[in-house]
């Protein structure tokens, strides 16, 4: 008769919903935009944006402690790239994954 609807975990949407605010956010989407392409030092990714380095920064913190970058100390500098794990290459392009969905920039 009817199909059964999927049993839905509240933490599970709880998690994925604070994922999608972060990514919801124009700033930190074009970072991860940039990012897509390789590893990024901070400065590299502020020639693309012009933003104030405090708010960079903030938005950098907010995408590392998702889990979405990680930062790697390059002498003085910082080398920025997608988690491990986060990025997927596709036959058709390639898509972050954050664990409840995948999303696309093609």
């Amino acid at each position: 008769m009817g199909e059964s609807l999927p049993v839905v975990d509240p933490g599970e949407v709880d998690a994925c919903a604070a994922k999608l605010k972060i990514l919801a956010d124009p700033t930190r989407l074009a970072i991860l935009r940039i990012l897509v392409d390789g590893p990024k030092h901070v400065g590299e990714v502020n020639e693309v944006l012009a933003l104030e380095p405090t708010l960079l920064s903030h938005h950098l913190r907010v995408l590392r402690e998702a889990g979405l970058v990680e930062a790697q100390r390059d002498g003085k500098a910082v080398l920025y790239r997608i988690a491990p794990g986060v990025l997927v290459k596709r036959r058709g392009g390639t898509a972050l994954d954050i664990g409840c969905c995948k999303l696309s920039f093609d």
